[in-house]
């Protein structure tokens, strides 16, 4: 089978298309047709080397976190998944990836594929899905009726964290640029704030119940954000490179987000988005052999919304 690999820690032009030897699902696991798998801004941070202490894995190493597919094999000890099953997933960080043809999975991490979607695209929602489902609910507590900020709400997790916090009944105010203003604004925002013109800790005058940051600001700027909290409020941080702050005196908690895959989440969401009550964006779908590619841009910082990787069917 086809697959992309880096056998050694680097840039982009590390990895390599290339064939690979089609894996055999063992115990508890599946074999996936791959359909699709995503970027995520980790996997050009694991392949870059600076995740090899919380993230460590095995050279070579196959990148892909997301993977949207058809159940091709089932290991020893499966149940409730049956070939043929169309399934979304969100991979373990440290094993091989869905950047191939086929690739094993957990049966116990996988939901059934959104079924108005095709079944690609549904591969841009199972990591950053989950992550705005666990900061704004798991950790954040957000309920109907609270005010809430979402510091970048351009990206790919932006996009889910205000449809989800809309959905949810909070008042949502987002933080975006001039390109993704509308985006976001569709997305179902009542505030966007155009970071790049005013500074967010003027721009918003009432407290919020909740600041949920996904943009790589400073240290201090971050600490700014711990202002416009409410008393027993909480900020939390999906830039886990950088502490979140609390404020003890206040009761604001500050949270640090390690996204976790859970099946059950993954499910609700794509019960959403089912019912029409979440959209599944994609800003671009290549083909897997151009994946270092669309690595070079994303450390170029060229990247914009979210890419669907597409490996060939044969």
């Amino acid at each position: 089978m086809k697959a992309v690999r880096f056998h050694e820690y680097g840039e982009p032009e590390v990895l390599r298309y290339e064939d690979v030897e089609q894996p055999v699902p063992g115990a508890g696991q599946v074999r996936i047709r791959v359909a699709g798998t995503s970027f995520n801004g980790v996997d050009g941070t694991i392949r870059g080397g600076f995740m090899q202490g919380p993230i460590p894995v095995t050279l070579p190493h196959t990148p892909g976190i997301d993977v949207a597919g058809t159940v091709d094999a089932l290991g020893e000890g499966v149940d409730g998944v049956e070939v043929g099953d169309q399934v979304v997933g969100f991979l373990s960080m440290d094993g091989d990836g869905a950047a191939a043809q086929y690739v094993l999975a957990p049966a116990g991490i996988l939901a059934a594929a959104p079924r108005h979607v095709p079944l690609p695209d549904t591969a841009a929602l199972p990591a950053v899905g989950l992550t705005a489902w666990q900061a704004l609910f798991d950790h954040g507590k957000l309920a109907a009726g609270q005010r809430v900020l979402i510091n970048g709400a351009g990206g790919a997790v932006g996009g889910y964290a205000v449809q989800l916090a809309k959905n949810a009944g909070a008042f949502v105010i987002a933080t975006a640029g001039p390109r993704s203003n509308e985006r976001v604004t569709t997305a179902g925002a009542d505030e966007v704030v155009d970071h790049t013109a005013t500074a967010v800790t003027e721009a918003v005058t009432e407290p919020v119940d909740l600041v949920l940051n996904l943009a790589p600001i400073d240290p201090a700027q971050l600490a700014a954000l711990l202002t416009l909290i409410r008393p027993g409020g909480a900020l939390v941080n999906t830039t886990v490179w950088m502490p979140a702050p609390a404020d003890e005196e206040r009761g604001v908690r500050g949270i640090d987000l390690y996204v976790r895959s859970d099946a059950e989440q993954l499910s609700r969401l794509v019960a959403l988005v089912d019912s029409g009550e979440l959209r599944v964006d994609v800003a671009q779908r290549v083909p897997l052999a151009d994946l270092p590619a669309i690595h070079a841009r994303a450390a170029e910082g060229a990247l914009s919304g979210k890419v669907v990787v597409i490996p060939p069917t044969a």
